[in-house]
């Protein structure tokens, strides 16, 4: 396989990514409750690094699979936030026309070929486009996000199990958030580092701090060269931390006392803001104009969205089978 140069990261681009993501689901929030997003919405807000430290480590030509909490990883992979408002209000202008909504944020011109509301279900697909860039030759990488809990199921297994034997250049991402669903990891689940699961496949399982933007990234570079040159996959876990609920208006009273403010003390985006700062990279008066320019963007970027067309009634049955 010929080898894909990878240039230095631009942390202050990695700040700015984080702070877009941010911006936007706090906005997508916003909009569900004034009624403007219909069904539901799962966000990601506290886990902004696992999406842009891991996104940054792929190349142009390469696939990833995301769930139904992948808002973060759709505007990571350079999806326009207003045509991702657009698909979750419905609208003609949405990056699938409106007709997948929040679940379901996808673009095959990006190598974003599937967002998933079924759990676990992201991972047999990038594995099969894995195996297909293997068998044409091509030196494509193929990502797959979920979370903790699809560790426990069927697909999972199966997925590790065929990725390995047939040494598929996939690199399975756990966004290991402590919660599946409503149900801390523990009660599910016995053990506390999922990556040790990679064991019994034969490949390598690595756990990183997943709110550590820079070790995200190192973790699936080296991951990715691995899957590039022919050596298998990889099982990243990255530990992070939702602050919202599981979906909609979940309170998530489920969590022990104090837990989200301990959390919110390893936010991810202030970590990566203070090593800017102490570094010498990015003054706090430069990161505050940043973060004032996103929230301006994304602010826009929503009231363009709801004013988009709706689909019309004559197309209700277009785009459901390729041409």
């Amino acid at each position: 396989m010929s080898s894909q140069k990878i240039y230095p990261p631009d942390r202050r681009q990695w700040l700015r990514s984080m702070l877009l993501i941010r911006c936007f689901e706090d906005k997508v929030q916003q909009l569900f409750m004034q009624g403007l997003v219909p069904g539901t919405t799962h966000l990601c807000q506290g886990q902004e690094a696992v999406s842009v430290g891991a996104i940054s480590a792929i190349t142009a030509t390469d696939y990833l699979t995301i769930t139904y909490r992948g808002h973060g990883q759709a505007l990571a992979r350079g999806i326009d936030p207003e045509a991702a408002f657009a698909e979750l209000m419905g609208r003609e202008t949405g990056v699938c026309k409106g007709r997948g909504g929040s679940m379901h944020l996808t673009d095959f011109s990006r190598g974003l070929i599937g967002s998933f509301a079924i759990v676990g279900a992201g991972l047999p697909v990038a594995l099969g486009a894995a195996m297909s860039a293997k068998l044409r030759g091509a030196a494509s990488v193929a990502l797959t996000f979920f979370g903790d809990g699809a560790t426990n199921i069927g697909t999972f297994h199966e997925a590790l199990n065929m990725a390995s034997v047939w040494k598929a250049p996939v690199v399975f991402i756990c966004e290991n958030n402590l919660y599946g669903e409503y149900s801390p990891i523990r009660t599910t689940t016995p053990i506390d580092n999922l990556s040790i699961r990679a064991t019994a496949y034969a490949m390598p399982g690595v756990t990183v701090d997943g709110n550590d933007v820079d070790a995200v990234y190192a973790a699936t570079r080296t991951a990715v060269e691995r899957a590039r040159a022919g050596e298998g996959p990889t099982l990243l876990e990255c530990k992070t931390y939702r602050y919202s609920g599981h979906s909609r208006t979940d309170p998530a009273k489920y969590r022990k006392p104090g837990e989200l403010d301990m959390w919110k003390g390893r936010d991810p985006i202030k970590r990566l803001g203070e090593a800017l700062a102490d570094q010498g990279i990015m003054s706090v008066a430069e990161q505050d104009a940043m973060r004032q320019e996103v929230q301006d963007l994304i602010n826009a970027a929503a009231e363009r969205a709801a004013a988009a067309a709706w689909p019309t009634r004559e197309e209700i049955d277009c785009y459901v089978y390729a041409e």
